[in-house]
């Protein structure tokens, strides 16, 4: 471990002071695209206008045999294109892989002054983070970047999760971690093929209301990943980074995509992944507080004063706590609204209302 004196030093001579704080910057959807499918790059300027992350994926979705030419592609695409305020994000091939060291190595060098976050999949522990981490110093001394490119872990094993808390505080790059459904079960043993989402086998029942023990008895269909996305969130906040929930598989059904999306944002996630175009307006609209909420946690802030007490509005206890609680909501707000003036009138329009 290191003293907390060197924890802000650079890893490497000539690599840019690593962050002291982590920027929060929009990114309710991490867009994956696969920039070796000529089709997707020619999109990526088009997306860049509706995404706050396009993600340029080289590990799974892309063959062994396409590898090279994902990696060749993200390059292009990024010197080619104008991001404007959207973030450009990668994940690279796991660190067991063959192809990793080259993708770093080779985005860093040539396209480093464009990348925001690298995303590392199946990450075990405290020490893939370290390995990452000097690696990217080292790179970035290379390139002569300026700016320390910042790191995202996936939860994809039962070590991942177990060690989170670790892996959340393992270096001043840590821009958050996301949630890994499908690994993480296979990793776990879990018996569901879903990528994401509940599972209709995993349920509570009522009690029986007679002597027929299957008569009149409801059923609820469970959150498999409750547990493991509320730990996340904690480690998370706990060391000042942003958690995500990651994919949810079915495209078709937007309905419980949203459902699956706005229960991680409940609980305390900032964004999701989108697997296809369909999801990006899902996670944007979840992602967003609701205006109503916004026009009522403005209300609180300013009936509160100077947030200490306790006063009664429309019937409801409001004190410090209250306050606390709604300056997430409002702070987020005008974190969003601040590069969305569609979302900037809305906010303002319910909370004139609420005024009235």
């Amino acid at each position: 471990m290191r003293s907390p004196k060197d924890f802000f030093a650079p890893l490497a001579l000539g690599a840019p002071e690593p962050p002291r704080q982590i920027p929060f910057r929009p990114s309710r959807m991490i867009h994956f695209f696969d920039p070796g499918n000529e089709k997707m790059a020619a999109k990526v300027p088009d997306l860049a206008k509706k995404t706050d992350v396009l993600l340029g994926n080289l590990e799974d979705a892309v063959r062994a045999d396409r590898k090279e030419a994902a990696r060749a592609g993200l390059v292009s695409i990024a010197k080619a294109t104008d991001f404007g305020r959207t973030q450009l994000w990668t994940r690279v091939n796991s660190l067991d892989s063959p192809w990793v060291l080259d993708d770093l190595v080779t985005l860093v060098t040539e396209i480093g002054d464009k990348l925001d976050v690298i995303m590392v999949p199946k990450v075990e522990g405290a020490q893939d983070i370290h390995y990452v981490d000097r690696l990217l110093a080292q790179l970035e001394a290379r390139a002569g970047l300026t700016k320390p490119l910042l790191v995202h872990a996936i939860l994809e094993t039962a070590s991942g999760v177990a060690n989170v808390e670790e892996i959340a505080g393992a270096s001043p790059r840590m821009q958050g971690i996301s949630l890994g459904p499908a690994d993480l079960a296979a990793s776990r043993r879990m018996k569901t093929t879903r990528v994401g989402g509940g599972h209709p086998g995993y349920l509570v029942r009522t009690d029986p209301v007679g002597e027929d023990l299957t008569e009149g008895r409801t059923t609820y269909q469970q959150d498999l990943w409750h547990y493991t996305v509320a730990r996340m969130v904690d480690a998370c906040a706990m060391h000042g980074i942003l958690p995500y929930y990651g994919p949810f598989g079915d495209i078709r059904d937007v309905v419980a995509c949203e459902d699956q999306f706005r229960n991680a944002f409940l609980l305390g996630c900032v964004g999701a992944w989108s697997l296809h175009p369909v999801q990006i307006d899902i996670a944007k609209r979840v992602f967003s507080p609701s205006p109503s909420d916004v026009a009522w946690a403005r209300r609180v802030i300013a009936e509160m004063g100077d947030g200490t007490g306790a006063v009664m509005i429309d019937g409801k206890m409001q004190d410090d706590a209250s306050v606390k609680q709604c300056r997430v909501v409002a702070e987020l707000a005008d974190e969003l609204a601040a590069d969305d003036p569609e979302l900037a009138a809305a906010y303002d329009a319910a909370t004139k209302e609420s005024q009235s």
